[in-house]
């Protein structure tokens, strides 16, 4: 297990010889603990990215993907430690954290591949004694901000097309999840990557800004690419005016998922299960509010209720489990309080409604849901399926735009017509019709709204790393 920053190709403590433990949000038992870096050691992060950027910008394309298709095949070969690493860190069930590694293995290969499509473009030019023509460059250090919930997979989503692009990273895992991030970064190093190309530091929530204010003063640090709040990605957005560096942010969701009557009711009862149930529904586009219509909402309940009383709550080492503890203490006492406001407000628990010792709670299935309730206004970023009743069409897209975010959205029909005026009308940046796994790597992830902007992975993923560069040669003729 790695426990030390990765600067300019040297594993080191941090300067200030602090640290802090990483925890296991199953029993809270000690996993580790790693240095608490402070801003000296993002500068010499960044000092190091700098340094590092001419020679790796020069590398041929098909250079870079070769250094990608060896940290892939590293990736793959380490699969089964990281994924013991996922679940010992973040609490997800092994047979999740396996597929997190499969998720974060397929970005690699994907913008390996993309690498050397990276291709300009030739314009006819106004006059036969001009050539106009366009490169792509990479937009030089980029700094990679990354969350907690998904630990491998959001950190290879940034870094492959960064490291693909020419680019060269400093990094900062979340504070909750930094060992997975630590040892991918290890056998990156591992497959070849020149040193000073990704470094990494880690630190505790209290100096959090004291690092990544390093990284949005320095104006050789071009990019910032951030998963999380919309509240710090604000602040971010407002932190890196100064210095004008483009910017990646994914941020907060309050996803829909609308049953309509025509709908395929099976399907959409397992398409939300896929959907909200993965990683104890800590993902930025597990639905938060569930639309039912009327005239199958109660067939619709019975069949959910079921579902989620059967899943089976427990930690990762358990391999029956389904549903792992939430990340720590604060994420289960918001989950508390917006099932007891639901509640006061007139909801009723169908199944679960409880916490459960320690960082656990119990799956949930709520009706009566209204739009006065927390729940409907925020992301409850747990087990909990708040059901809400619809009458129309119109009202119910109504209501599912009616919020300040735009990541996901998901909707089950069978009606052909509807489908399109559905997908058009519904202000996500991503809408899974009749499905409830949207993600793949070929695929662009982002949001619109205050859920943020640029998009990650497709080839438009790569372009987030790139500028564009106008070329106008004259007298030729």
């Amino acid at each position: 297990m790695q426990v030390l920053n990765f600067i300019a190709g040297a594993w080191q403590p941090a300067g200030a010889g602090a640290g802090f433990e990483v925890r296991n949000p199953a029993d809270e038992t000690l996993v580790a603990e790693v240095p608490d870096s402070t801003a000296v050691d993002a500068r010499w992060a960044a000092d190091a990215a700098h340094a590092a950027f001419p020679a790796w910008k020069a590398r041929t394309a098909r250079e870079r993907a070769q250094v990608l298709k060896r940290w892939l095949a590293l990736i793959e070969s380490h699969s089964e430690e990281l994924a013991q690493l996922i679940s010992r860190e973040q609490g997800k069930p092994l047979a999740e954290a396996r597929g997190e590694v499969a998720y974060a293995a397929g970005y690699v290969e994907w913008y390996a591949e993309e690498a050397v499509r990276a291709s300009g473009e030739i314009i006819q030019p106004p006059v036969n004694s001009k050539r106009l023509m366009v490169l792509k460059e990479p937009v030089g250090v980029v700094a990679v901000i990354t969350p907690w919930n998904f630990p491998a997979a959001m950190i290879a989503r940034k870094i492959a097309p960064a490291l693909a692009a020419g680019c060269t990273v400093v990094a900062k895992p979340a504070e909750d999840t930094p060992l997975t991030s630590l040892a991918l970064v290890k056998l990156a190093e591992e497959a070849g990557l020149p040193a000073g190309v990704l470094n990494i530091v880690t630190c505790s929530r209290g100096h959090v800004a004291d690092v990544v204010g390093v990284w949005l003063a320095d104006a050789r640090v071009r990019k910032i690419s951030f998963t999380g709040s919309t509240a710090v990605g604000k602040l971010l957005a407002r932190d890196s005016a100064a210095t004008l560096k483009k910017l990646s942010l994914e941020l907060g969701g309050n996803a829909p998922f609308i049953v309509f009557e025509d709908a395929d009711i099976a399907a959409a009862v397992e398409g939300l299960m896929a959907a909200k149930f993965r990683n104890g529904g800590q993902t930025c586009v597990s639905p938060n509010r569930v639309y039912v219509h009327d005239a199958v909402h109660d067939r619709f309940v019975d069949k959910l209720a079921a579902r989620v009383g059967a899943l089976k709550v427990g930690p990762a080492s358990q391999p029956d489990s389904q549903i792992g503890p939430m990340i720590n203490a604060r994420a289960v006492e918001k989950i508390e309080r917006h099932v007891a406001d639901a509640l006061a407000r007139g909801a009723r628990a169908v199944t679960g409604g409880r916490r459960l010792e320690g960082n656990y709670y119990a799956p949930t299935v709520l009706t009566g849901a209204t739009r006065d309730m927390q729940l409907s206004c925020e992301e409850t970023f747990g087990p909990v399926v708040p059901v809400f009743r619809f009458g129309d069409e119109a009202e119910v897209l109504q209501l599912a735009n009616d919020t300040p975010f735009g990541l996901a959205g998901y909707f089950y029909s069978n009606d052909v017509r509807r489908i399109w005026r559905v997908a058009s009308a519904l202000e996500t940046g991503i809408v899974g019709i009749n499905e409830g796994a949207v993600a793949a790597p070929s695929a662009p992830f982002g949001g619109v709204k205050e859920s943020g902007y640029g998009r990650e992975g497709s080839h438009w993923g790569l372009d987030e790393y790139m500028h564009t560069k106008y070329l106008c040669q004259g007298n030729l003729g």
